[in-house]
This record gives C-alpha cells, structure tokens and sequence, in this order.
C-alpha cells in the first residue's frame, strides 16, 4: 500500500503538466481560429488537444483514488469538476464559427476565468460555492 501512496506526487504533478498542456493548447487554438489559420484544418490540431484532455481526466481520477476523495462525496472536488464543466462548455462556445467576435471573446475570458478559479479550488481543497 505503501508504493500507491508514493505514487501521489508523480500523478500530481503529470496531471499539472496535462492542465497546463490543456490550456495553452485552448490559448493557441483559440488564437489561430479568431485568425482563420490554416493550421485548424491539420490533424494535429484537431487530435491533440483530445488525447491531452483524455490523459488530464485519467490522471485526474487517478489523484482521486489516491486522495481517497470523490466527486458527489466531497463539496471541493464537485465544485471543481462543475468548474470544469463550466471551462468545456465556454470553450466550445469560444471555438464556435457562428458566433460574433465579442461573444466569442467574452466565452474565451470566462474559459479561462473558470480554470483560475478550478485551480485555486485544487490548491486550498476547499468549495467556496457549496461549502
């Protein structure tokens, strides 16, 4: 049992590196939308950022195992993942082609403004709207 829990800090932290892999993938491709680039239309671009997001849910639920807390069961962890729910669900309006640039802009902000707020969540481990 001894050898899971020394498995926490590695898990930590390649989930931070899938975080921050996530969102600079969200900042570029938001960038190279807003732009009409080319560069949409390779396949990286469009696979990439999926197989990372894959990667952060996985070492995600993995930290939850090894920390004993679930969604549903602790108030911080279920305000965190409706944070991120709220990150995926601005994001999507961000990347849409049929919306205006100001309502794409203020998705874009709200995104990002959303994962701030998911991360101070995972620092202090503590809801601030359900607890």
């Amino acid at each position: 049992m001894e050898f899971i829990y020394s498995l926490y800090p590695y898990v930590k932290h390649t989930h931070m590196l899938f975080v921050a892999t996530s969102v600079l993938f969200f900042i570029v491709r938001f960038a190279l939308h807003m732009r009409n680039s080319p560069l949409m239309q390779k396949k990286f671009f469009k696979v990439a950022p999926h197989v990372v997001d894959t990667f952060l849910l996985l070492t995600g639920l993995m930290l939850c195992f090894l920390i004993k807390q679930y969604p549903f069961v602790d108030p911080w962890l279920t305000e965190k993942i409706t944070g991120v729910a709220a990150y995926i669900l601005l994001g999507v309006m961000a990347m849409r082609k049929n919306q205006n640039t100001f309502f794409k802009m203020f998705a874009f902000f709200g995104a990002l403004g959303w994962v701030i707020y998911v991360g101070k969540i995972a620092v202090f481990k503590s809801a601030v709207l359900l607890g």
